[in-house]
């Protein structure tokens, strides 16, 4: 999916290590808390946006932890929690549309309707950059930051 994201890289710390140093933690991320929690084996990084009034679209993060050897490779997966994907979505496909109209109207329509079909294309385009900039401050930042505090974590001190 376009909004998911996967990280791995290799600790020189032993799994029960980085588990022990994260379950039960929480994570403040612009004044968002996010707990780190374990279920089936894996640790999970979920949202408490309970008492949240602005809309936010937030990540559910996931954490594998695989022993090999004295190193541990951890693997994080972010992704976009269901209640959350609706609107993004929408946004993707209506740009996503439109783009395919005007590529269409640029293949299939004639000289008179060219500026419509740059105007056309011009709004998907813009549409998209500034749903992306925003997605880029917010959800991915989540991300990015809940990302930083796994690693920082899994650091030998």
């Amino acid at each position: 999916m376009i909004f998911s994201r996967t990280y791995r890289y290799n600790s020189s710390m032993p799994a029960e290590a980085i588990k022990g140093r994260l379950i039960g933690k929480h994570v403040k991320v612009h004044n968002m808390d996010f707990e780190v929690s374990e279920k089936d084996r894996m640790l999970r990084i979920i949202p408490h946006a309970e008492q949240e009034t602005n809309i936010k679209t937030l990540p559910i993060t996931h954490v594998e932890l695989k022993g090999k050897g004295d190193k541990t490779q951890v693997v994080i997966n972010s992704k976009m929690r269901k209640i959350d994907s609706g609107g993004p979505m929408l946004i993707v496909i209506f740009c996503t549309f439109m783009l395919i109209a005007a590529i269409g109207f640029y293949i299939f329509g004639q000289q008179e309707y060219l500026n419509f079909t740059y105007t056309l294309a011009g709004i998907s385009l813009a549409i998209f950059v500034i749903f992306w900039m925003r997605m880029e401050a917010g959800y991915f930042d989540y991300v990015r930051k809940l990302r930083d505090y796994i690693k920082k974590e899994s650091v030998v001190n």
